[in-house]
């Protein structure tokens, strides 16, 4: 395999006049950019639709799109908004952070004045968008017409127990008396494949591939969970027996309390795990290459009781291993993977990296440790890794450097002879560029020298993450030019 590389943007940090990145121009400026720069990778978080705390891993599906990365110009050019309509509401003034509370209040009401034409003008299409995408969409486009009706709360608190439980004859109830509202939300996903396939088709005709992002678990407040409770691990009342997380480590004495359902596996299995080949199917048609976040969770897992308040009470139970993983090898034999191997790594667990033939992950943030000389350093990386800067999770390059103690900022200057004339982001970026790894990609904050105020998320922290944006200033052909200059003297080009 060749070598090559890439930039970390997400779709909600590309540039907006209206409050958060969009699927429209700028998207396809990006791609420009990349180009320029001799990029051939973009990659992307989850685009599924955002739950409490707005984070791209917290989806009400695990199939639909997000609603406020549709275009708003690209529908006033459709002719379904004016721009009167459209700056009729506030998303936000801040260009640099979005502000979701302006979001939630403003973004859907725009889009249903857009549905007002859109029905009429798009009615074939709809109807065409709506078979295909039968298996999934009629009961998402429900479940939100009933979030809605019941006042945003989760599923678990709907003061109708037949609906809660999912029982036909109360779905049929509801699904006649919001019908405007399942109508409204089925035309939302319409609107959202028919601009991701727009800018799909531009990416691939630049020779740009995308690189997803597939959460291992789903959501609880989903439609996954309302609507397929016999995949997890529930109890009579539809309710989590125990939910995911991971245990105590070096950088938390309480472990992270995910509070997302189990699966079931052994249904799962017995099923020939359709159901998870429904959901890479689902995403297969976004992204040319998935990250699968989580991997180690496939060989074993940490099951913490449902109600605990941290994750120190949980239990390792062993996951599907390959009698899954390998479903992904022959199934999607088109489609590319990347494992994301970092975290707790047994054994067990490298085994199972190896069989499954993923490229897995490193992160140079995490290859600098003084008391430990020589061996988590990047000459120690292999050509089938994918090399990062850092991840969403991480810090950007000035951001961790300007945090991390002065002796791993000592060794790690040494290790790589960070200087100031070059640039510290730059020398890590060239230690990158130069790994043996096939495929380095680097956060796009790491290429511009941004500190840790344009850091996406502080793992653990439930609220605040996911704001920060890029400006149109940022994406300058001077940087394009000396980001391709380092891409070709390192024969990523």
């Amino acid at each position: 395999m060749r070598r090559k590389s890439g930039i970390l943007l997400p779709i909600f940090s590309l540039p907006s006049k209206y409050g958060i990145g969009t699927i429209g121009k700028e998207a396809y400026n990006f791609i420009d950019f990349l180009k320029r720069s001799g990029q051939e990778y973009w990659q992307i978080l989850p685009v599924g639709p955002t739950s409490y705390g707005d984070s791209p891993y917290s989806s009400f599906s695990t199939f639909a799109g997000n609603p406020y990365f549709i275009d708003l110009d690209m529908l006033k050019s459709d002719g379904l908004l004016t721009q009167e309509d459209i700056d009729s509401f506030d998303y936000g003034a801040d260009e640099r952070y979005i502000d979701y509370g302006k979001l939630y209040e403003n973004r859907l009401s725009v889009l249903e004045i857009a549905a007002e034409k859109g029905y009429k003008k798009y009615a074939r299409q709809i109807g065409a968008f709506k078979l295909k995408n039968e298996l999934w969409l009629s009961e998402y486009a429900l479940f939100m017409a009933c979030k809605k009706h019941f006042g945003d709360v989760s599923w678990i608190e709907w003061p109708d127990e037949k609906l809660r439980k999912h029982d036909a004859r109360a779905c049929a109830k509801y699904r006649k008396l919001l019908r405007e509202e399942v109508r409204f939300y089925e035309f939302v996903q319409f609107l959202f494949f028919k601009q991701w396939g727009a800018l799909k088709n531009y990416s691939d005709k630049n020779g740009i591939k995308i690189i997803g992002d597939i959460p291992i678990y789903v959501a609880l407040d989903s439609v996954d969970v309302w609507s397929e409770p016999h995949w997890f691990c529930l109890d009579e009342e539809n309710l989590p027996i125990e939910v995911a997380g991971v245990p105590p480590d070096y950088f938390s004495e309480d472990g992270q309390l995910w509070g997302n359902p189990l699966y079931d596996w052994r249904k799962l299995e017995e099923d020939g795990y359709g159901w998870w080949i429904r959901r890479i199917d689902g995403v297969k048609r976004l992204y040319d290459v998935l990250r699968i976040d989580h991997f180690r969770g496939f060989e074993s897992y940490w099951a913490v009781p449902y109600g605990e308040e941290t994750a120190k009470d949980g239990r390792w139970k062993k996951g599907p291993g390959m009698k899954l993983v390998g479903i992904f090898r022959t199934w999607f034999a088109d489609l590319s993977f990347i494992a994301e191997d970092l975290g707790l790594m047994t054994s067990e667990v490298i085994k199972l990296l190896r069989e499954s033939k993923f490229p897995g992950m490193k992160v140079l943030e995490f290859s600098f440790d003084p008391n430990e000389p020589g061996t988590l350093e990047p000459h120690n990386y292999v050509k089938k890794t994918v090399c990062y800067t850092g991840t969403h999770d991480n810090n950007p390059i000035m951001g961790w450097l300007d945090n991390c103690d002065e002796d791993t900022l000592e060794y790690c200057s040494k290790y790589l002879g960070l200087s100031e004339d070059e640039g510290f982001n730059w020398g890590m970026i060239r230690a990158g560029m130069g790994s043996v790894c096939q495929l380095f990609v680097a956060q796009m904050q790491d290429y511009l020298g941004y500190g840790a105020e344009s850091r996406i998320n502080i793992p653990g922290v439930p609220l605040g993450n996911w704001r920060w944006r890029t400006i149109k200033s940022d994406f300058s052909d001077e940087l394009a030019e000396k980001i391709d200059d380092m891409t070709v003297m390192f024969g990523r080009a």
